[in-house]
């Protein structure tokens, strides 16, 4: 399924109109759906329903199941694919025998869009209970002129954007500045989970000396996310929400904000920004 839609439209120009086409980001829904349970009596759940840009589905699959806690590792993991040849707008996550989900996490009400993202965490209170990495203490310290470049570095890692100037990424590096992984999608959410589940794939969690850059406002869902992985320091071009900045202040995560040219705001953890 491409991830990139082309449509004829009607462009105007100081009075002048044309017929051309125009590239738009896909947005399809996608269904996750979990198997687990002994060889013998194997249970299946659906849940969650998201709109996605398609790519990276298995990805996002994975990476959602880490940072609701449902798995804690890629070996919770024993098999992901569409559930059907023909159809992509449906993945399936199966687990290994040993693994069993907490139930209560399933239960809850999962249903995601591109625009809102994981719906129903009642608190910052409500991260303990499922956050799989430790909160250690470091001396993770960087330099703000690293800081500057990364919002060129994201842009230049988006293809995507390029052709339709319509998609959220997110973009992850080592301590040094170097670009490590990049993903994009509809939805600022959705583009957090499949670099999440990239990390997973590589081995690469906790990310506790990584650099999370992100193309927009900062939401209380992706900071959430970013803790579940395990990461110390956020910078996004846009703004942080209320609880967004409560909750990095809460788990000791430096929050950089409105990161545009040699200026960016430091909304908590300012003590590891060498200016």
């Amino acid at each position: 399924m491409p991830s990139v839609t082309s449509i004829a439209i009607k462009k105007v120009n100081t009075g002048s109109i044309t017929d051309t086409n125009d590239l738009l980001a896909t947005e399809e829904p996608m269904e996750i759906i979990l198997e687990y349970g002994t060889d013998v009596k194997r249970i299946r759940r659906s849940l969650s329903v998201t709109m996605r840009t398609p790519g990276n589905d298995f990805e996002l699959a994975t990476g959602f199941l880490y940072t609701e806690g449902i798995i804690h590792s890629a070996d919770d993991v024993s098999a992901v694919g569409y559930t059907k040849k023909d159809n992509e707008n449906g993945v399936l996550v199966a687990l290994t025998e040993t693994v069993t989900p907490i139930i209560a996490n399933l239960e809850r009400n999962f249903y995601t869009t591109s625009s809102c993202g994981v719906c129903g965490k009642a608190s910052i209170e409500s991260i303990r209970t499922v956050c799989p990495v430790p909160d250690t203490f470091d001396k993770l310290r960087i330099p703000a002129t690293l800081i500057y470049s990364l919002p060129g570095l994201l842009r230049n890692s988006q293809s995507l954007f390029e052709n339709t100037g319509g998609l959220h990424g997110c973009a992850l590096f080592d301590m040094e500045g170097k670009l490590l992984l990049s993903r994009e999608d509809v939805g600022r959410h959705n583009a957090l989970d499949k670099l999440i589940g990239a990390a997973l794939k590589e081995n690469l969690i906790p990310l506790n000396n990584h650099l999370l850059m992100l193309s927009g406002r900062i939401s209380f869902e992706l900071v959430q996310k970013a803790i579940m992985a395990g990461i110390k320091i956020i910078a996004a071009v846009g703004a942080p929400s209320s609880l967004a900045a409560e909750m990095a202040e809460e788990w000791g995560i430096t929050l950089i904000g409105f990161l545009r040219g040699e200026k960016f705001n430091i909304y908590s953890g300012a003590e590891r920004i060498l200016i």
